[in-house]
């Protein structure tokens, strides 16, 4: 599809509802789709996106800010029409390849009147592509706004439907504020939310990203971090079996990502890494439990300590079965980044993490570990939460499940779209 998307600005200027279209418009291009952005400030910020700049699009250029003081006092000013009607040229002229345009705020906010009432004539006439409102605010429910809103056009096209408009709000509680505006249901406003970019939010690098990407950590249902290099001591075949038993009783699509390569000292842990992958394929584990070292094809990875720090933020718990540590910072690190810790009990980890690790001698049975750990996260409402908006929050997900459908639908029923 063609997306087209109207505001009174867009990115790189910092607000909400740009960073809104910047996600959309980024998701909408890696997707495959086209993007035609039209806004009265910005640029075109990704590649591949096309972008307008009509001035008077926006709510700061000089006539448009003249325009809404005498709208403000109640008062149509003579240069109203002229400019309305040239908005409507450079938004028919703009928008005419777009399949369907996203048209953020001016449907119920009054900071330019001129580019709602344009927009509002291409509606009734049936001209362009069909139109979906975005709707972040409602001036006429909004005390602070009354006093510069009157009685009839072009106030009152702020509190009424338009015909053949798709309505979205981003929260059930908007939805029924516009649906009291507006006087329609509920179920006639779509609620299609904002969301977070998992891999911006953890600052990921490339490779990391990559890496979340190759082994679709962000789908899973459970990411066990073990930051250690791959060596006997660390006991890694405990690791496995205890993935294993996570993901038999509990069902989940849990995953175990082991940071490091074969210990350099020991020529004998190159071997040591075999057994492991062994292991791995005789509990169906190769699409489950991931080594780093092992993660590209051409040459070893060998991730730095920031590469690592990001991934205690990907991961939900750290996962650390060593037969044997002088130490171990790994526990200190989950603490910091404070992630549930399951390990083997040591002396050294009852030091550092006390009462607040849950520990295991080693001799337990991998199905009693497996018990424990899927009950201390079931538990565990931050990790509750986190997998929740992982599942439905993305931006990704939104605008599969949720953005794409609705744009879709619209611009079938517009007929500029043929049906599947």
């Amino acid at each position: 599809m063609h997306i087209g998307i109207v505001h009174y600005a867009a990115p790189p200027v910092v607000g909400g509802v740009e960073l809104t279209i910047y996600h959309h418009a980024r998701v909408l291009l890696a997707e495959g789709h086209q993007v035609t952005v039209v806004a009265g400030r910005g640029k075109a910020v990704l590649p591949d996106m096309t972008f307008y700049l009509e001035p008077l699009v926006g709510s700061r250029h000089e006539s448009i800010l003249a325009l809404q003081r005498e709208l403000a006092a109640g008062r149509v000013p003579a240069t109203f029409e002229a400019t309305v009607e040239r908005i409507r040229e450079a938004l028919l002229r703009d928008l005419s390849a777009c399949d369907v345009v996203i048209g953020h705020n001016f449907f119920t906010l009054h900071k330019n009147l001129a580019l709602t009432a344009a927009v509002y004539r291409l509606v009734r006439a049936g001209e362009g592509p069909p139109w979906v409102a975005w709707h972040h605010d409602f001036a006429w429910l909004r005390p602070q706004y009354l006093p510069e809103l009157h009685e009839g056009e072009p106030w009152d096209l702020l509190r009424r439907p338009w015909p053949g408009v798709r309505h979205v709000t981003v929260s059930s509680a908007q939805r029924d504020d516009l649906a009291r505006l507006y006087g329609i249901a509920p179920h006639e406003i779509a609620v299609i939310p904002p969301g977070v970019e998992p891999l911006h939010f953890f600052r990921c690098d490339e490779t990391v990203g990559q890496l979340i990407e190759q082994w679709g950590l962000l789908e899973a249902d459970c990411v066990f971090l073990l930051p250690a290099r791959i060596t006997r001591r660390k006991n890694i075949e405990l690791g496995l079996r205890w993935l294993a038993a996570v993901r038999r009783l509990s069902g989940w699509d849990a995953r175990l990502v082991v940071t490091g390569p074969p210990g350099p000292h020991n020529p004998a842990n190159a071997a040591y890494l075999e057994e492991l992958l062994q292991l791995r394929r005789s509990l169906g584990l190769e699409q489950s439990a991931h080594f780093a070292y092992q993660a590209t094809p051409k040459a070893p990875l060998l991730l730095d300590d920031d590469q690592i720090a990001m991934l205690y933020q990907v991961a939900d718990a750290l996962l650390f079965p060593s037969r044997q540590e002088g130490f171990g910072i790994p526990v200190l690190e989950a603490g910091l980044g404070r992630l549930p810790i399951f390990a083997t009990d040591l002396p050294p980890f009852r030091e550092s993490a006390g009462e607040f690790a849950v520990l295991f001698p080693p001799d337990t049975p991998p199905d009693d570990v497996g018990r424990a750990i899927v009950r201390a996260l079931e538990g565990d409402r931050a990790f509750r939460l986190r997998r929740r908006v992982l599942a439905h929050f993305t931006w990704r997900t939104i605008l599969r499940t949720r953005i794409l459908p609705l744009l879709r639908d619209v611009a079938i029923r517009q007929r500029r779209l043929p049906e599947d």
